[in-house]
């Protein structure tokens, strides 16, 4: 460092420190700050220490591992030039399921001195028959951007790959690198496990940045607003953004139909940036995301419209600007992508947000105050997913077997089965053995076996081979490849998408208008279109909610317009809004639930102002109207989004019980939240993940993709096997906790129900849809409207509102 005229930060130094003292730790700082550096450094600086260097190779003795293989180039970059530097004879590799077949074969025989890998790919090691041999050597494990993980099955996988590490060398030193988050001493204990000794230490980098949050304002917010309805609007104002910028810019959306449209309407606006503008997001064929990569790093790229495949660390220092289209849902997320610009020490991060909707212009002053303040969401790890252990279970009776009483402990000291019963273990080991009570018949199911010695083994090569094709738990919707007829791949799509089309359809893709022309062995044939218009692809995965921190944030910047304040300029833009929505009902606030009441010709409306996100709103939006139904018998429509939900009736119904706060009582809320949903076709749809983590489905053999349809058929099956056969199978369980748990966050859904207790009902009997009622119409009326239809439904409700503003 020095010799390149630089000067360590202090948290470095601390970093090294406690590195030398054997000690694993969490670095929690600014993205840019050097957290590479800080902690490998130290690591490098040890292992000489403890091995110093000499002319023979040395085994495997650090791991780095990352979440995403496009991090793991740039990684493996940032690490080999201190290395050649410290320690020239030691040798560093990089192992990702792009890793090429010739380099996986010199790694066969020989590991690096210090290897880039990911979560998979770890798994994956230790199902080799002599991973004990290769693996214990191993003195040193890095979890890059722990944030992006730690909530997510793939942590868990790390957990028990961790764990499996320590056992077989008890001094392993850990340490993981974030910049975004809440939690960071469960984080730590997390990631280094709570028995870790010595006592791991938690570093905070904080170094002077300069963070700038701004907001791109429309000219014309007006006083209604509906989801998407500013997204023209914006098209040229962002144009002239990146016009302005000194260097590229990051253009974020949330979903990868978002960017396609907006790398379509980027060049409708500047036709001649075609070449200087690109499009990233995952489905994407590799070699162009790669180009995409390069370009931005080089400078060469004015503009990449992108999703969360560039959220993390991946160093482009010619990025100056960052704007996000929409709301970020979370604080966390802000921070991370206001990171992708000015990526260096004192250099300054700038994101501008772009809001959709007039409401998001609200929530874009909420997330900067927000973010200012640091309120980042805390990140919890799953809580004993049964299916990555009986994944785990079988990859370790690969790599050299286990005996049953030894990794049961082992397995215990993994954070997330911490309270893992061993009856709960019994069951896995017995269901990888036998296959459950109802699949003992079939010896595909019996992947496990005791040898002679009572060690647990995969005694079949055709399992062990099926088994390593499967390790892994990002589980994705059957996907297509898509190919020009002439040859040349585009990325893959959705099964679900393509089985729509027809014939001759276009569709944006890639940022190219392509036609239609058939499918064969799962892989869709396209061509150059030459009609002018097409639509976009829109792919599975649930929307993403508001997080708590910033609904929360939102009500108290909406408590601000209440009291006639109007400090930030978003507010002022919202104005016109505010001020209409408290002419015509009450402007929301933390101390205060607004319910708001509508007759029209569709019958009787009742919308809540919840603020707790689209999930929990799709949960207390079901209990309602079912607990309603129960008191009198009547069908109930919905609509959610992030900051409240409609019910609407032909039928009248009594909102008494909402009113005096009988509707949103505690007691017996699990049974009446799964009364109220079709929870076994939920649960069912769960199951389908959970079964091919846990190796009940097979999705193919390369180059033989299984479809979308067999997945779901195979899945299905096993499901209603399970029910009537095997109903002790606590896989079924595990499925029912995971949608109560994830898709309709039940505690946070328990608590906003108590959080309505204790707060004044405000009730207002509406003549006109208000500003915060009318978006939840238009999401009804999407569902059963096209595109001509709901914008003559909405004139109209305007119209009448114009003509009668009291």
């Amino acid at each position: 460092m020095a010799a390149r005229g630089w000067k360590p930060f202090a948290f470095q130094r601390q970093v090294w420190r406690a590195i030398a003292q054997g000690r694993s730790g969490l670095l929690h700082a600014t993205t840019g700050a050097g957290k590479t550096y800080a902690v490998w450094l130290g690591v490098l600086d040890e292992l000489r220490r403890r091995h110093p260097p000499a002319r023979m190779a040395e085994p495997l003795r650090a791991l780095w591992i990352t979440p995403m293989r496009a991090l793991a180039a740039d990684t493996t970059r940032a690490l080999g030039e201190p290395l050649r530097d410290l320690a020239p004879a030691w040798t560093l590799g990089q192992r990702t399921g792009d890793t090429a077949a010739a380099e996986r074969a010199r790694q066969d025989r020989r590991w690096p001195t210090a290897l880039v890998t990911t979560p998979e790919s770890l798994s994956l090691m230790l199902t080799r028959e002599h991973a004990r041999a290769e693996l214990q050597s191993v003195g040193f494990v890095i979890v890059d951007e722990w944030h992006e993980l730690i909530g997510s099955k793939r942590g868990v996988q790390v957990q028990l790959a961790l764990a499996r590490l320590r056992r077989w060398n008890p001094g392993l030193v850990t340490w993981g690198l974030s910049a975004t988050l809440g939690n960071l001493e469960q984080a730590m204990a997390v990631l280094c496990g709570e028995a870790a000794r010595p006592e791991p230490v938690l570093v905070r980098g904080r170094i002077d940045k300069k963070l700038v949050i701004d907001t791109l304002i429309p000219r014309e917010p007006g006083q209604y607003s509906w989801a998407g309805h500013l997204g023209a609007q914006m098209q040229q104002p962002v144009a002239e953004e990146i016009a302005r910028a000194g260097g590229s810019t990051l253009v974020f959306t949330n979903v990868r139909s978002q960017a396609e449209a907006w790398y379509q309407l980027l060049l409708q606006a500047r036709p001649d940036w075609a070449g200087e503008i690109a499009l990233h997001h995952g489905s994407l064929d590799r070699a162009t995301r790669e180009w995409v990569e390069a370009g931005l790093k080089q400078g060469t790229l004015r503009a990449v419209v992108a999703t969360s495949s560039l959220d993390l660390g991946v160093d482009f220092l010619p990025v100056e600007r960052v704007l996000q289209i929409g709301s970020a849902k979370g604080v966390a997320r802000i921070l991370q992508r206001a990171g992708r610009s000015g990526h260096a020490p004192g250099r300054a991060s700038r994101l501008t947000l772009v809001p959709t909707h007039t409401l998001e212009i609200v929530e874009a002053a909420a997330a900067r105050c927000a973010a200012y303040e640091g309120r980042v969401e805390s990140r919890e790890s799953p809580a004993k997913p049964l299916d990555v252990l009986v994944q785990h279970l079988v990859t370790v009776a690969l790599g050299g077997g286990f005996e049953a009483d030894a990794l049961y402990g082992e397995v215990r000291s993994a954070w997330a089965y911490r309270e893992l019963t061993r009856e709960e273990f019994d069951w896995a080991l017995a269901f990888c053995a036998r296959g459950g009570e109802s699949l003992t018949a079939y010896p595909d199911y019996h992947r496990i076996a005791q040898d002679e010695q009572g060690l647990w083994r995969v005694p079949d090569g055709g399992i062990a081979r099926r088994h390593r094709l499967s390790v892994g738990t990002i589980v994705s919707d059957a996907a297509m490849q898509v190919k020009y007829l002439s040859g040349g791949t585009l990325g893959t799509i959705e099964e679900g998408f393509i089985a729509r089309l027809r014939k001759g359809d276009c569709f944006y893709f890639a940022g190219r208008l392509l036609e239609f022309v058939r499918v064969r062995e799962m892989v869709a044939y396209v061509r150059k279109a030459e009609r002018s218009r097409g639509t976009v692809p829109t792919w599975m995965g649930s929307k993403m909610a508001l997080s708590a921190e910033l609904a929360d944030a939102v009500l108290e910047m909406l408590q601000v317009a209440a009291e006639g304040r109007y400090p930030h300029p978003e507010l002022r833009a919202a104005r016109p809004l505010l001020e209409l929505q408290a002419r015509l009902s009450r402007i929301p606030t933390p101390g205060m639930l607004l319910l708001e009441s509508l007759q029209s010709r569709e019958g009787q409306h009742l919308y809540v102002h919840a603020f707790a996100g689209r999930h929990v709103h799709l949960g207390l939006a079901s209990l309602l109207a079912w607990r309603l139904a129960r008191e009198r018998p009547n069908t109930f429509s919905l609509s959610v989004n992030d900051y409240g939900f409609e019910l609407v009736s032909a039928e009248p119904f009594d909102i008494a019980p909402a009113l005096d706060g009988r509707l949103f009582d505690t007691g017996e809320l699990l049974h009446d939240v799964l009364a109220s949903l079709n929870a076994s076709e939920l649960a069912q749809r769960r199951f389908r993940e959970i079964a091919r983590v846990a190796g009940l489905v097979f999705t193919g053999y390369p180059g033989q993709p299984r479809s979308l349809r067999q997945l779901q058929a195979s899945s299905g099956l096993f499901y209603e096997v399970f029910r009537k056969y095997d109903r002790g199978n606590l896989l079924l369980s595990q499925a029912e906790q995971e949608v109560l748990g994830q898709e309709l966050e039940i505690s946070r859904l328990r608590a906003t129900l108590e959080r309505f207790r204790t707060l004044r009902i405000d009730h207002v009997q509406l003549r006109h849809p208000s500003p915060l009622s009318l978006p939840l119409m238009v999401e009804r009326f999407r569902e059963q409207l096209t595109t001509e239809q709901l914008s003559a439904r909405l004139d109209r409700i305007l119209r009448q509102a114009a003509r009668d503003p009291g």
